[in-house]
């Protein structure tokens, strides 16, 4: 782990070994604290780090990284300076240490961490599927290599460098998921990551609301294989199905490794079945030769997450019989769960978060399913000017999809409206303002054999309908 001594060193340029003070973990959040941490102060829109100092060190931080001068009289190393006379009895413990801002402290520190570490960089942005993506790539990788990833959604400018100060030296690969909000965000990410391996899943319309457009968004996608070396050391792993993505060829001078269903590519999936809960199938052909693959992934999409995930293993030597049976076994923690309840009632928990591509690729996995279909949907956000598009055909999705339709939210409305225009009988349509008014209602009427597939953007809440449903079964 990061020690004293390296985060002077990354921060002033200075080598001052007196200073191998061990650090057990790096904590924005002083709950997180254990002893021997660095809590890094962090001012946000509505808590400011800085007022959690104390907490911090009560719990058992020995360093603070801070911005801002606190009251009281707490022993403080002022790191803004390039140089300073060193004296052994500055260092008191805990102390703070005083840099000029504290994020651009943290990945300063993240980057200098980074360049200590030989090791192979994986960054996957997309607007779908990236947090499969890295899952499986990571759970492929590590069949062979000592791999580090980003847990749960440390993809943006903070997440990512708490990530990498967790570098060892027995680490090989690190598999980093890089979130996408506004231009220049994933060139900085690559700054501090500095990956050898792009993965661009797709480009959606996902926070086009904060983005303005799918252009901007696809720029700002790009910008993680404009930053890749040059080939043969730097590689780009594009879908060539997406369209977008098509038009970054020229966009990177690292080496080009295409993948997709329908247009030609260097690694294709073809047959592919989805056998419900069961997972789904398919076979992959790569130089001339095909390989059939069975994986416990939902969801016909889900080829996508296999097909990113296997080329990143060839492009770093894994034999094809240790994908396949990788492949074979892997069950990851994503964000749809399939589970029964006692009553007999199958629930696909996906309320995690909603695009329109991710929606359809719900309602497709439900399409396929027996029994009475229910699909609780309610409204996708930050879709800018693609909102009303977005749930639109969503509805026109729905029409063969599901047996009824249950929708949360003002924008859901349109999904209904689509659907009955298009066929959907008006009498198996329901509507609800919010998650609670529709969870009292679903509680009633789903039974055994019913599949109920609960999907909406994190604000809508659509946890709670599925807490009333559990504390019912």
């Amino acid at each position: 782990m990061i020690n004293l001594k390296d985060i002077v060193s990354a921060l002033t340029d200075q080598e001052l070994p007196q200073l191998d003070i061990a650090i057990s973990s790096v904590e924005i959040d002083s709950r997180q604290v254990q002893p021997g941490s660095l809590f890094v102060a962090l001012p946000g829109e509505r808590v400011d780090g800085h007022d959690y100092v104390g907490s911090a060190f009560s719990k058992g931080a020995i360093l603070a990284l801070i911005d801002k001068d606190l009251p009281g009289e707490l022993p403080t190393l002022d790191l803004r300076q390039s140089f300073f006379d060193f004296n052994a009895d500055q260092v008191t413990i805990p102390m703070c240490l005083r840099v000029d801002h504290s994020l651009i402290a943290l990945q300063t520190i993240a980057k200098y961490w980074r360049d200590q570490h030989p090791i192979q960089t994986i960054g996957i942005t997309g607007s779908v599927g990236k947090t499969s993506t890295k899952e499986l790539t990571a759970a492929l990788l590590a069949e062979k290599f000592s791999v580090l990833k980003n847990p749960g959604n440390r993809n943006n400018e903070i997440g990512l460098p708490l990530t990498l100060l967790e570098l060892e030296p027995h680490h090989e690969c690190a598999v980093l998921e890089m979130g996408f909000y506004v231009p220049g965000e994933i060139r900085t990410l690559c700054e501090i990551a500095q990956p050898h391996v792009g993965v661009i899943t797709n480009i959606g319309t996902v926070h086009a609301e904060r983005a303005g457009s799918q252009e901007i968004i696809a720029k700002g996608k790009a910008e993680l294989i404009e930053a890749l070396p040059p080939g043969p050391d730097g590689v780009a792993i594009l879908n060539m199905d997406d369209t977008w993505i098509q038009g970054m060829l020229d966009q990177t001078s690292a080496h080009v490794f295409s993948y997709g269903i329908k247009e030609n590519a260097d690694l294709m999936a073809k047959t592919v079945q989805s056998h419900g809960l069961s997972g789904i199938s398919c076979v992959l052909s790569y130089q001339g030769q095909d390989h059939p693959i069975r994986s416990p992934l939902l969801g016909a999409f889900s080829v996508y997450t296999i097909l990113c995930a296997s080329a990143v293993a060839l492009k770093l030597g894994l034999e094809w019989d240790l994908i396949t049976s990788t492949l074979a076994v892997s069950q990851l923690d994503l964000r749809m769960h399939a589970f029964t309840l006692n009553n007999g009632t199958t629930i696909l928990d996906d309320t995690y978060n909603a695009s329109p591509a991710s929606m359809i690729a719900a309602l497709d996995l439900l399409s396929g399913l027996s029994g009475r279909r229910v699909a609780v949907l309610g409204d996708m956000l930050e879709l800018g000017p693609y909102e009303k598009s977005g749930h639109e055909t969503v509805g026109l999705a729905a029409v063969t999809a599901a047996d009824v339709l249950i929708l949360v939210g003002p924008r859901a409305k349109t999904i209904a409206e689509v659907a009955v225009a298009n066929g959907f009988p008006s009498e198996s349509v329901y509507w609800y303002l919010d998650s609670i008014q529709a969870a009292a209602y679903i509680s009633e009427i789903v039974c055994y054999g019913d599949t109920v597939l609960i999907k909406g953007s994190n604000s809508m809440h659509m946890d709670r309908i599925l807490n009333v449903l559990a504390e019912g079964k």
